[in-house]
């Protein structure tokens, strides 16, 4: 199967976990990227049954908007039973790093809400050691200087995303050349830097199940 393939499947994996497990006229959080982009094409038919979803992104309210499907504003919402989202890296403890299209900080909120974070990706996601991808931080544009020379501290290459601002007006550093063998105690050790609005790093929030797309079928890890 090619990786769109695997993605596919896993995406439809996805809409039939919604399908079971989040009530009808219920909110679904929808994440940003590639993969989500094909979860979003597979919840299309199934959007009478939902009352609408909050996006995590610019670019994932375009595309729910374009099949239909109504978007909500997150602070217009007290209960999220499902969110799914793909990942660029995930461990076998469901730690993730995410930030690649850098939507990071708009997808940690709305991990924040809902009850289940249901991750989807294909089997080159899986990593024993988590930062081969490089870790995404968003920072203030005033602090960027600052931020990379506090993570260069940590052991990291950062490296400003050029030419990018993301749909809160930061800047994303990309942190290169980390062994992330302690996610939750790297993810709040660079929070605490002065300048930072939050980094790519899904630990202290893992996901819950993960939908692996696997040349034998999707394969099902909580």
């Amino acid at each position: 199967m090619t990786q769109d393939e695997l993605k596919q499947a896993v995406a439809q994996a996805a809409a039939d976990y919604v399908a079971q497990n989040a009530p009808a006229g219920s909110i679904i959080g929808v994440g940003t990227g590639s993969t989500a982009n094909f979860f979003i094409d597979a919840l299309a038919p199934l959007k009478d049954r939902y009352q609408g979803a909050v996006a995590s992104s610019e670019a994932t309210r375009q595309r729910l908007e374009s099949h239909g499907i109504t978007v909500l504003d997150l602070n217009d919402v007290a209960d999220i039973p499902v969110y799914v989202d793909g990942a660029d890296e995930i461990d076998a403890g469901l730690n993730m790093i995410k930030g690649g299209g850098g939507a990071l900080t708009r997808e940690k909120i709305v991990a924040a809400v809902a009850k289940t974070f249901v991750c989807i990706a294909d089997g080159s996601k899986l990593v024993e050691v988590m930062g081969k991808f490089p870790l995404p931080v968003e920072v203030i544009p005033m602090a960027s200087a600052h931020v990379a020379r506090e993570l260069l501290k940590l052991g990291g290459t950062p490296v400003l995303r050029a030419g990018f601002v993301t749909d809160n007006g930061n800047l994303i550093l990309d942190v290169k050349d980390l062994a992330i063998t302690d996610p939750k105690g790297l993810e709040a050790q660079i929070n605490q830097i002065t300048g930072v609005v939050t980094n790519g790093l899904f630990a202290l929030r893992p996901a819950n199940v993960l939908l692996l797309g696997t040349a034998e079928g999707v394969k099902s890890i909580v």
